[in-house]
Formats: structure tokens, C-alpha cells, sequence
């Protein structure tokens, strides 16, 4: 199945949200990878820094939301709800992988 916004066709999700949402770059703000994890394997090492990092960042944006910066502490709570998404992500391709090893091995 093909994607079209007007007459350009869309190869990937980033240009997706180029065109859909109109603009050249991804925003500035929160990096979800450090928080969700990639999408892609990492090994435990790499987690474990990439979640030190995460609740560091975390902490000082929620800091920053209590001195009164707003957008800070939205981010907070938004980055904090990225930490819980990937669980369920990794849940659901775990799922996935396990009916499929079923499947083959019956």
C-alpha cells in the first residue's frame, strides 16, 4: 500500500510527519529513544546507561517544573510516560515471537 500527502508519495515515517505536519525537522524537545529505548536490541550495559541517563534527565526536568517552568514539567511527565511504554512494546514483540516459535515448532 502506498502513502500520498497531494502528489508526493511517503517512503518513510519521518517524511510522514514532514509532510503531514509541516515541517523540515523533527522538533526540537525530548530525544524518545532515551527514554522508550530503541527499536532495535541493546545490550544490558547499554540499557542500564540509557536509563541512568533517562532518570537523571527526569529528575532535572521535573526540578525545573517545580521552580515554575512549565513546559519543563510537562516534559517531565511526558518523558516519565515514555519510560512505561517500553514494557508493552517489548511485551507485545515477545507475544509475537513466542506464537510464531509455537507455530513452527507444532
Amino acid at each position: 500500500m502506498r502513502t500520498y500527502i497531494g502528489t508526493h508519495q511517503v517512503l518513510t515515517a519521518v517524511e510522514f510527519e514532514e509532510l503531514a505536519l509541516g515541517f523540515d525537522e523533527l522538533p526540537l524537545g525530548l530525544d524518545r529513544d532515551l527514554f522508550r529505548g530503541p527499536l532495535t536490541p541493546e545490550s544490558p550495559e547499554e540499557q542500564a546507561a540509557r536509563e541512568a541517563v533517562a532518570r537523571e534527565v527526569i529528575a532535572e526536568l521535573a526540578a525545573q517544573g517545580e521552580g515554575g517552568d512549565e513546559i519543563a514539567a510537562w516534559d517531565a511527565l511526558y518523558a516519565d510516560a515514555l519510560t512505561r511504554t517500553v514494557p508493552f512494546l517489548r511485551a507485545a514483540r515477545d507475544a509475537d515471537r513466542s506464537t510464531q516459535a509455537g507455530e513452527v515448532a507444532a
